[in-house]
């Protein structure tokens, strides 16, 4: 999971010009944001599923433990972010937002210990899509929304006990469904206080000091459930690849994608992650999806894209003021 702060809000102003535009450097010119932003899903979804094979040894509590860890001790060293000067509110809105991202990675860490990387994914990107769908106020949107809950009927149809993140007939895990959606929920509640995050601290340093927050949150979780497991050379090597591939390489791609690319691009390239998900898991994991699984996986991505483009070009942000 990367932080798409646009993918919510794909009607922000650009940060660049449209491809084609006047004084945009033409069509190969936008091969290089684009490029930014597929290697930073690849990343991350490569990262998640590097982290399924990891949890054998430390625990879905443990990965998500070193992979904030890791990941704030790289962001404060970059930004060192002022500690002074901040307001209380300032403080209050990086503490929600680090227990939001805490959350987040937990409840999707503990999905992708049930049920497979890719549907893992699908039914996580509902929740910026649900929050997508809630504040455009578009009734085209019910038809994306629509579409969207067509692919989580297929891709969890059939839900029942079985091994491998497999229930009776081919259905999910239930309780891997649950946290999938608890962690879509938080990824909604991720891009508003991202958002609110940003308006407040300069640069990158809300992030880092929220990143922060998690890590302390989590780090009595991780140790409660492996212990010296943690301190092991070979784990945290593993745990570090993790947070570089999962948090700080894609962070850094997409701001520099973000520079020279329309958000709203950004966004439609963010909705392709649940194919990417689904991917890297069968590479890696060996998790090959069914022919239902893979239509339902990409009713959600076509839902996710069309939601996107119904808001291009609206002149209000999706995202609620602080």
């Amino acid at each position: 999971m990367t932080a798409p702060d646009t993918a919510a809000t794909p009607q922000l102003a650009p940060t660049a010009t449209a491809t084609g535009a006047p004084g945009s450097p033409g069509r190969l010119g936008a091969l290089g944001p684009v490029g930014l932003v597929l290697a930073g899903g690849i990343s991350v979804q490569f990262g998640g599923a590097l982290a399924v094979t990891l949890m054998p040894r430390a625990g879905a509590l443990g990965v998500v433990a070193l992979r904030l860890l890791v990941a704030a001790v790289v962001l404060l060293v970059i930004c060192r972010p002022r500690l002074r000067g901040h307001s209380r509110t300032d403080w209050g809105t990086v503490v929600v937002f680090g227990v939001t991202m805490a959350a987040m990675n937990g409840l999707f860490y503990q999905a992708v210990d049930r049920i497979p990387l890719g549907a893992a994914v699908t039914l996580e990107v509902l929740g910026p899509l649900a929050l997508s769908v809630v504040v455009s106020r578009r009734a085209l949107n019910l038809v994306w929304a629509g579409l969207a809950l067509a692919g989580v009927f297929l891709l969890s149809g059939g839900v029942g006990r079985g091994g491998d993140g497999a229930g009776v007939g081919g259905g999910l895990d239930p309780v891997g469904v649950a946290f999938a959606l608890g962690a879509g929920a938080m990824w909604a509640a991720y891009i508003v206080f991202s958002a609110r995050t940003g308006r407040r601290f300069p640069q990158a340093d809300g992030l880092a000091l929220a990143m922060a927050v998690g890590a302390l949150l989590f780090l009595p979780l991780g140790l409660a459930e492996s212990g010296t497991k943690l301190a092991d050379p070979v784990t945290l090597g593993l745990g570090a690849a993790v947070a570089v591939l999962s948090s700080v390489l894609p962070y850094t791609l997409e701001l520099l994608a973000l520079r020279r690319m329309p958000a709203s691009t950004f966004a439609i390239l963010m909705s392709l992650e649940p194919a990417v998900a689904a991917t890297a898991g069968f590479l890696i994991l060996d998790q090959a999806l069914t022919t239902i699984q893979a239509a339902a996986i990409a009713l959600v991505v076509a839902a996710s894209m069309g939601a996107v483009r119904t808001q291009v070009g609206r002149p209000k942000s999706a995202v609620p003021e602080a």
